[in-house]
């Protein structure tokens, strides 16, 4: 498995290095487009600046990033999951296929469309992916298991020596009792 990521992640990377590579350098191509899903983004989201080019700069600048940190296998848990967050206002901003008007152009758009979809679904794989490693939430689950069953096992412990205590002063309370005994009939 460890081959396989190393070589389908700089696959899956590689668009978004390209793509956010020349966004960064001319955001003016795609700002048209990107204006809609920006002006509603940023009413709704603080951190999403409110010129289109800053916005779409930005995207380009977390795609290249990203993009590069998953090709090279670094951090690319959280790579996959910010191009995938990128790559929601892309695909709704470039790919407006229920707009075109020529159904030639709307089945060309759908198709990139379902493209940036099943890119996403990929992303996202990629983001659950631990390598083969447990999860933080199977790691976290496992510990508090285990934490409940030493637990279990301290409590039992403790029952079970405060049990033999209470019996072993008890006894010892009959020894002492029967060695005062037998002391007073010594002659002294």
């Amino acid at each position: 498995m460890p081959v396989l990521r190393a070589v389908a992640r700089p696959m899956v990377a590689s668009i978004f290095v390209l793509q956010g590579y020349d966004t960064l350098r001319r955001p003016e191509r795609v700002a048209a487009a990107a204006e809609p899903v920006v002006r509603s983004l940023a009413e709704r989201v603080p951190a999403v600046p409110a010129k289109t080019e800053q916005a779409v700069r930005l995207n380009g600048a977390v795609q290249l990033v990203a993009g590069s940190l998953l090709a090279l296998g670094r951090f690319p848990r959280l790579s996959a999951l910010a191009i995938a967050a990128t790559l929601v206002p892309t695909t709704l901003a470039g790919h407006r296929f229920w707009e075109e008007d020529e159904e030639k152009d709307q089945a060309q758009q759908r198709i990139h469309f379902l493209k940036n979809l099943s890119m996403f679904g990929g992303l996202l794989i990629a983001a659950g992916d631990t390598a083969g490693s447990p999860s933080i939430a199977w790691r976290t689950r496992h510990a508090a298991k285990t934490a409940r069953r030493e637990a279990s096992l301290v409590a039992k412990t403790a029952r079970a020596s405060g049990k033999a205590g209470a019996k072993t002063g008890v006894k010892a309370g009959k020894v002492s009792a029967k060695a005062g005994q037998v002391s007073s009939r010594l002659p002294g």
